[in-house]
């Protein structure tokens, strides 16, 4: 007689029971990246930008520069329309796709961390070939062209890239951003999702309802650590600040790509060079940590989209 296949779990039936797609994940992923970038997000965002351009600047030095461009107001350059613009659709993409993906990871026997992680890499290649390559290139833009000789509008820089180089040029990076943002995601939903699982097991002990246990100080102390060490990957993220500057050097390559912008930085800072803007970088990482998974899934519950 064929062996009985195993009765599913608790969890597979609460998934199971799930509609395959919300599209109010959409609305709450816009909604939250957007009050993310506009608090604490842009002024991360600015600094740690400053940091990987400016790779010979102290943290202090970069803070004196970035106030230099407008006080407070500095540390909100590239916020309107570049960060709104890119808040807006790459919040909705990442939310809608990593939910999708880490729901149907988990139905398919996935644990927790294994699905945080499919669900990260999806939504942030996702969001990175959608909307970021072309925002994140015109937020470097605006945060390195001070240091060029003539001062020129990002309108006005984007518009000479385009008539030169067509729809690639202003993507500049764009695969660099993939990358980062896949390793990203990932590790923020997989190491959250670990870290949460942790939490609730020395608390709660074992048991399929451990982690629904869990407050919201405990959900959002595991977003902070999966946001805090994702930042592992910060040499992409320098990678990508020196592929899209616009900032013009004696030696370097007209023409960079990603091997090239490895082999100039190395060249010109050394092996530290590849984490410069770490920092921030942490900052950030846990901030944005806390808006997208904590926050994510507190509005997911309350609106039944989970």
């Amino acid at each position: 007689m064929a062996a009985l296949a195993p009765a599913p779990s608790p969890t597979q039936h609460a998934h199971a029971e799930k509609k395959p797609v919300s599209y109010t994940n959409l609305a709450i992923g816009a909604s939250l990246n957007l009050f993310e970038v506009s608090t604490l997000g842009q002024p991360f965002e600015v600094v740690k930008t400053q940091l990987a351009a400016n790779r010979g600047q102290s943290l202090g030095q970069a803070l004196s520069s970035v106030y230099s461009r407008g006080k407070l107001a500095g540390f909100y350059q590239g916020l309107i329309p570049w960060a709104w613009i890119e808040g807006a659709t790459k919040g909705a993409v990442l939310l809608f796709t990593a939910s999708e993906f880490e729901y149907r990871a988990t139905v398919a026997g996935a644990s927790p961390f294994m699905a945080g992680i499919i669900g990260g890499m999806a939504g942030g290649i996702a969001q990175a070939y959608s909307t970021m390559g072309f925002c994140t290139f015109m937020k470097t833009v605006e945060v390195t062209r001070h240091k060029s000789a003539v001062k020129e509008s990002t309108f006005k820089i984007a518009g000479d890239i385009f008539k030169r180089e067509g729809i690639a040029g202003i993507n500049k990076g764009v695969n660099a951003v993939a990358v980062r943002q896949c390793t990203n995601w990932a590790s923020r939903f997989g190491i959250t999702r670990f870290a949460q699982e942790s939490i609730a097991k020395a608390r709660y002990g074992e048991g399929a309802d451990a982690t629904k246990r869990l407050t919201g100080v405990d959900k959002a102390l595991a977003s902070m650590l999966g946001g805090a060490l994702s930042c592992w990957n910060q040499p992409i993220e320098v990678i990508r600040v020196e592929l899209q500057s616009q900032v013009k050097a004696p030696g370097r390559p007209e023409k960079m790509t990603i091997v090239k912008a490895a082999k100039w930085i190395h060249q010109n800072n050394g092996f530290k060079g590849f984490y410069r803007g770490t920092v921030p970088r942490i900052g950030l990482g846990m901030w944005q940590t806390f808006c997208m998974v904590a926050l994510g899934d507190h509005f997911r519950a309350l609106f039944g989209t989970n």
